[in-house]
């Protein structure tokens, strides 16, 4: 069951040989991109999964706007993929296994696949944050080892 997403024809995908690019545009109007759970069956606004657009092959991203006061509603876990919460704005908690855990501006949470999450913005302002997933036990080579020097000079 695919994730409807909506709001999407507002974002310009650049897109080459090796790569895609995509602009999402300000944090502040990420509430203008909502998403559908297909398990759920309601509509999240402020949450933009950005696989498709980026062509992601071994990972799932998305940029999330909790705004102020609110909880996410449901404790939730993983059958394959951890997570890693990456907080670029604003303050909040994380309860994962019963532990409360403040998160802010620079905060890094990762989650194991059986670890029990929910999250919430209990602050006066928005809360935004990038969300990683990708298979849990499946990186095999760390960034310098999979590196390989291309013997070409650098030009702008």
């Amino acid at each position: 069951m695919p994730i409807t997403q909506k709001g999407l024809e507002q974002i310009g995908v650049q897109k080459g040989q090796n790569f895609n690019a995509v602009n999402v545009g300000a944090l502040e109007h990420l509430d203008a991109y909502k998403a559908v759970h297909p398990k759920l069956a309601r509509e999240v606004r402020g949450k933009l999964f950005l696989k498709d657009l980026l062509d992601l092959t071994g990972m799932q991203l998305s940029m999330n706007k909790l705004p102020a006061g609110i909880s996410v509603p449901f404790y939730h876990q993983h059958s394959e993929n951890e997570e890693l919460y990456i907080f670029i704005k604003g303050k909040g908690q994380m309860q994962i296994d019963g532990q409360n855990i403040d998160v802010e501006e620079g905060s890094l949470v990762r989650i194991a696949t059986k670890g029990t999450r929910c999250w919430r913005n209990n602050s006066t302002e928005d809360l935004y944050y990038i969300v990683i997933q990708a298979k849990e036990n499946s990186l095999r080579q760390d960034t310098f080892e999979d590196g390989v020097p291309v013997d070409q000079e650098v030009k702008w």
